[in-house]
């Protein structure tokens, strides 16, 4: 892969990030898979997300510029700007957790006189400001792609944001490979039924506690931390459970604790395609999740995991309870969830996708 001179393809890749996430994950994750037809550079405005990115992809040139405050931060915005051009890109791709994120680093990128501007949106949700909504529609049409990270997801971002149907591409997420896969026998002990994220109202982990209450021989072991921490404690003081709950916080190795697990449960209330469900896959764990977002993409009912309503306790606690009676069917699920995965949702996969795309942008004519 490179440009039709020969000489590899230039690609900034912006973050404006200022907590690590599974966007920055999915980020890292694509820089360090790109191969040599790309050379890649970083562009942040977090010391501390740009430094966990390139530890993850050693060699990687980065640079920092000021987060943009508002549109009146005119110095913030030709900071930024400066800096996109000083890397000469062939072609600008900026990371947008948010559909309403980075606005005005989108329209300083395509100020740029020859790069190629991407989009890439990871979380459908609606856009509260008039002002942005019209900023966005107005680069819309400049833009050489908007990339969503599910189908699900990017016909969703296309109605929320006003966007033409079919505007928005779609390129799954991908992770690597786990060191070992879990093995998928039961375990002596009780059951564990393991949830990741943030401790967040939009990862429905109240609901989780709800359906464990009606499942008295089992264990819940939340993996992450987050401003409802306080608020699930005590949730599950008060549905008597509290000891058969864990929050363990945060955890590098989610691998790892993928291993402790007999099930993985995502009762999300909205989601785009996330990377420790496609991890969880890959290493063969069966998975209940809610249909929200592009995890239908790979959770199809009843052939790669089970799919439940949102917000619905006596479902989620019915398909967990069916998991933990039908040992053979949970491995079914494990084993075709984990060829599903090796098929769509590697790195590889994704980066294989992401350089086709900036092939197609350069070969175009402006």
């Amino acid at each position: 892969m490179s440009r039709e001179d020969g000489q590899p393809i230039r690609l900034l890749a912006f973050t404006g990030a200022t907590q690590w996430g599974g966007a920055e994950i999915m980020l890292a994750n694509l820089l360090a898979a790109l191969g040599p037809g790309v050379e890649p550079t970083l562009l942040g405005v977090d010391a501390e997300v740009v430094g966990r990115i390139v530890d993850r992809c050693p060699g990687l040139p980065f640079s920092l510029a000021p987060r943009i405050s508002s549109k009146r931060d005119l110095s913030a915005i030709w900071a930024q700007r400066r800096a996109m051009s000083k890397a000469a890109p062939d072609v600008v791709q900026i990371n947008l957790p948010v559909p309403f994120s980075e606005p005005y680093t989108v329209l300083a990128a395509l100020t740029l006189p020859h790069a190629r501007v991407v989009t890439v949106e990871h979380l459908p949700m609606p856009i509260p400001w008039p002002g942005v909504r019209r900023l966005k529609a107005l680069a819309a049409p400049r833009l050489a792609a908007q990339v969503a990270v599910g189908s699900a997801a990017a016909r969703e971002i296309e109605q929320l944001s006003g966007l033409a149907p079919g505007r928005m591409r779609v390129v799954w997420n991908g992770v690597p490979p786990p060191a070992a896969p879990v093995v998928p026998v039961r375990r002596r002990g009780p059951f564990v039924i393991g949830a990741v994220g943030r401790l967040h109202q939009q990862k429905g982990f109240d609901v989780l506690l709800r359906a464990v209450a009606q499942l008295p021989d089992v264990r819940v072991m939340l993996v992450g931390d987050g401003p409802e921490r306080e608020a699930l404690e005590h949730l599950a003081a008060l549905l008597g459970i509290g000891d058969r709950m864990q929050i363990t916080g945060w955890s590098e190795a989610v691998s790892e604790q993928l291993r402790t697990f007999d099930v993985l449960a995502m009762p999300s209330r909205f989601e785009g395609l996330p990377l420790v469900l496609l991890e969880a896959m890959l290493s063969g764990l069966a998975v209940v999740a809610t249909a929200v977002g592009s995890i239908p993409d790979a959770v199809h009912d009843g052939e790669t995991g089970l799919l439940v309503p949102v917000d619905d306790p006596d479902a989620l606690a019915s398909a967990l309870r069916r998991l933990q009676q039908e040992p053979a069917f949970t491995a079914e699920l494990g084993a075709a969830a984990l060829r599903l995965a090796r098929q769509r949702f590697t790195v590889s996969a994704m980066a294989d996708a992401y350089l086709s795309l900036y092939d197609e942008v350069l070969r175009r004519t402006r």
